[in-house]
């Protein structure tokens, strides 16, 4: 592909509205491409309207390395705030403008148009180069649950998740743990509070309990730091002058190897049993999302290739980091074997956020990187 045929296939992946729940379309579109490559690509249905996306080019024999991109973002809020319409993908000053563009349809994007290239172009593989295109990574990982359930990562030696690094290498990252606590007391008007029971007041006991547990956990990570805990919902109450009855909160934790999520998951038990056993305390923990740390090699011949490539194409030396955001690389890892994992893909601090945009010649240089990367790991 020429440039602009890049940078179109770039914006066509942006334009289309894959808000999480509705990643087919964005399946459809690349399974067509490839076809056009002569690149056989595989649908995998997780519920109507998603589909996460298998295929691979090279040769049966030889080492197997994965390219992985999720295609779900999320949504664009406000989109009159919007300098240009989320999913009308606008380029400006060298930086494309859309939603997804920097998480994370430029990395999935680039990776596609690697393997399309190489195809192209008649390159002798040594191995096998597989592409795992996800549903739901913004809201659980499920296409990568799903896919490493089925067996589609079995087979990997290597996994380069496309995810926005910029110019680093990340090979490392901390687990997520996501939790509800429900908690139940009484109805009563305000002015006789001692006929109800404050569901609200039991949270607080709650939350103080956690915040005393997480101050001892002072072992730190070289790379990752320190567990994070954060309390980041509470609801409860009908109105200001009535006892509230029932109330929740929700919070969420970045777990380290010192700090393991089952260690975490038992004490959070510990402390609500703890609380129970008090007077008319009724407390109900919940686990919504638990995702365990990556922690791969940082000598790995993976990490060693993409650092000789990435000098060689950018020009500057990628360091490397861990990161404390959770990527598909969690759910991939619990296939039957191990391998090595970096997160390397192009983009900046812009997800989520209005005007989210990736620079250009960053999406376009990491095509490049992607297939050197994969032609020298399988040789």
């Amino acid at each position: 592909m020429n440039k602009q045929e890049r940078i179109q296939m770039l914006k066509d992946v942006v334009n289309i509205n894959s808000t999480n729940g509705n990643e087919e379309e964005v399946a459809d579109y690349l399974l067509k491409r490839f076809s056009e490559y002569g690149i056989l690509s595989q649908k995998v249905q997780y519920a109507e309207k998603r589909a996460s996306l298998v295929c691979q080019i090279g040769i049966d024999t030889g080492k197997t390395l994965g390219f992985s991109g999720h295609m779900d973002v999320v949504d664009a809020g406000d989109v009159s705030i919007w300098k240009y319409p989320p999913f009308e993908a606008t380029a400006d000053d060298g930086k494309l403008y859309g939603r997804g563009a920097t998480d994370m349809k430029s990395g999935l994007t680039a990776m596609a148009i690697a393997m399309m290239e190489l195809k192209q172009e008649g390159k002798a593989l040594n191995g096998t180069i597989k592409l795992l295109a996800t549903v739901g990574e913004e809201v659980g990982e499920l296409g990568a649950a799903q896919l490493t359930k089925e067996g589609f990562a079995d087979d990997l030696d290597g996994l380069i998740i496309g995810e926005p690094t910029g110019h680093n290498i990340v090979y490392a990252h901390k687990g997520s743990m996501n939790y509800t606590v429900t908690s139940y007391g009484k109805n009563a008007h305000s002015s006789m509070p001692e006929l109800g029971n404050n569901a609200i007041n039991h949270l607080v006991l709650f939350c103080n309990e956690v915040d005393r547990y997480v101050a001892t956990l002072t072992q730190k990570n070289e790379i990752l730091g320190n567990l994070t805990h954060n309390v980041t919902v509470i609801n409860g109450g009908n109105q200001v002058n009535s006892i509230p009855e029932k109330a929740t909160l929700q919070g969420n934790i970045r777990t380290t190897p010192e700090v393991s999520n089952e260690r975490v998951e038992e004490a959070f038990g510990a402390i609500i049993q703890k609380l129970n056993q008090q007077k008319e305390v009724e407390l109900e923990l919940v686990w919504d999302y638990n995702k365990q740390p990556v922690f791969s090699d940082k000598d790995s011949t993976l990490v060693k290739n993409a650092q000789i490539v990435a000098k060689k194409q950018l020009g500057e030396e990628m360091p490397l980091l861990g990161t404390p955001g959770t990527t598909d690389a969690a759910e991939f890892t619990k296939a039957k074997k191990e391998f090595p994992v970096i997160v390397f893909g192009p983009g900046n601090t812009t997800p989520h956020q209005v005007n989210e945009y990736v620079d250009i010649d960053n999406y376009l240089e990491m095509i490049n990187v992607y297939k050197e990367i994969a032609v020298k790991f399988l040789d």
